[in-house]
C-alpha cells in the first residue's frame, strides 16, 4: 500500500526533528534543531506555543502536563511550558562541546534513551545514554548519527539505527529498567531502500514506521523486517514520524530543508514543513520519563 502525506504547517525548519504527541495537552510538539526552537500545535495545526533556547535541543520527554525533559547539548533540562523556565537536571556530555543530542525516546519503564553525535557529522564519536531516576549510563558507543530509537509496548524490545550503516538494529530490553539485554542484531538491512534510515516509531500492531532521509517517504516495516507500506512526501529530507490525534491514528512527519541547493528549494518549497496522514492503525502513547 502507498499513500501520500499532506502539509499541515509550513514551518520551514532547517532540521525539523523529534516530534511527539502530548496526550495530556492534545498537542503535537516538534523541534527545529538548527534554529534551537520548539513548536507546539493542536491536532489540526493551530499553533499553541513556541520556545527558543540558547543551546541545541533535539528531543524531549514528557514529565507531566506542564513540564518536559529536554535532551539538550549540555544535558537533560526541565522546561516549564507555561513560564518557559529551564532548569538543568543532569550533565550529558557537557564536557564535549563538539557534540549535540539527536534522536531520543522514552522506554515504557520511564527510562530515557538519549542519542548524541558530532555536530558536523564527521565522525563516530557519538553515543546513546540511558537515563532513569537520576542515573546516567552509556549503553552505545562509537555512534555517528543515532536514530530510529523506539520500543515495543511491553518494553521488551528496542530498535535503533546508526544512519550511515543503513541497518536498523534490534535488541531485547529489561521491561522494568529499560536497559538493553544481550547483543544487537539486524532487524532490517535497508541499503537498497530509498534514502537513509532516520527517526522511527512503532504502532499498536508492532510495525515500525521509519522516516527516510533523502528518500521522500516513510516506510512501514513488518515485524519480520519486510516492507509493508510506503507513505510518500513531496519533499526529500524526511526526518521523523510520530502518532497523534485523539485516536492516535494521525501520523505526523517532520522534514528539513538544510543543505538544499537553490534549485532543490525551488522544487521543494515546503521542505522543512510538518506533514500528516490519517491512517487505519493507531500508534502508541508516549511513555512518561522517570526523573
Amino acid at each position: 500500500m502507498t499513500d501520500t502525506a499532506k502539509l499541515l504547517i509550513d514551518s520551514q525548519c532547517a532540521l525539523g526533528e523529534g516530534p511527539f504527541w502530548h496526550d495530556g495537552r492534545q498537542q503535537i510538539f516538534w523541534f527545529d534543531i538548527n534554529n534551537r526552537t520548539l513548536f507546539a500545535a493542536d491536532e489540526d495545526g493551530e499553533a499553541k506555543g513556541e520556545w527558543h533556547f540558547d543551546e541545541i535541543v533535539a528531543a524531549a520527554a514528557i514529565i507531566d502536563d506542564e513540564n518536559l525533559a529536554l535532551a539538550a547539548e549540555t544535558g537533560l533540562k526541565r522546561l516549564n511550558l507555561t513560564t518557559g523556565a529551564v532548569e538543568h537536571l543532569v550533565d550529558i556530555e557537557r564536557d564535549v562541546p563538539s557534540n549535540r543530542t539527536n534522536d531520543s525516546r522514552v522506554h515504557p519503564s520511564g527510562a530515557y534513551w538519549i542519542g548524541t553525535m558530532v555536530k558536523d557529522e564527521g565522525s563516530n564519536k557519538g553515543a546513546v545514554y540511558h537515563y532513569r531516576r537520576g542515573s546516567v549510563s552509556k549503553i552505545i558507543s562509537d555512534a555517528s548519527i543515532p536514530n530510529a530509537t523506539c520500543f515495543t509496548a511491553d518494553g521488551r524490545t528496542a530498535y535503533w539505527a546508526d544512519t550511515p550503516t543503513q541497518k536498523i538494529l534490534t535488541c531485547q530490553t529489561d521491561p522494568e529498567t529499560g536497559m538493553p539485554l544481550g547483543e544487537w542484531s539486524v532487524f532490517a538491512d535497508v541499503a537498497d531502500h530509498r534514502g537513509y534510515p532516520d527517526g522511527a516509531v512503532l504502532d499498536s500492531e508492532g510495525y515500525l514506521w521509519n522516516a527516510r532521509w533523502g528518500g521522500s517517504c516513510v516506510i512501514r516495516y513488518a515485524p519480520d523486517g519486510t516492507i509493508d507500506r510506503i507513505v510518500e512526501l513531496p519533499v526529500s529530507q524526511v526526518t521523523c514520524p510520530a502518532f497523534g490525534g485523539r485516536d492516535l491514528k494521525r501520523l505526523y512527519i517532520t522534514t528539513a530543508n538544510k543543505t538544499m541547493s537553490p534549485e532543490q528549494l525551488a522544487k521543494e518549497k515546503v521542505a522543512g514543513g510538518l506533514f500528516y496522514i490519517d491512517l487505519d492503525v493507531a500508534g502508541l502513547p508516549e511513555a512518561r520519563i522517570q526523573l
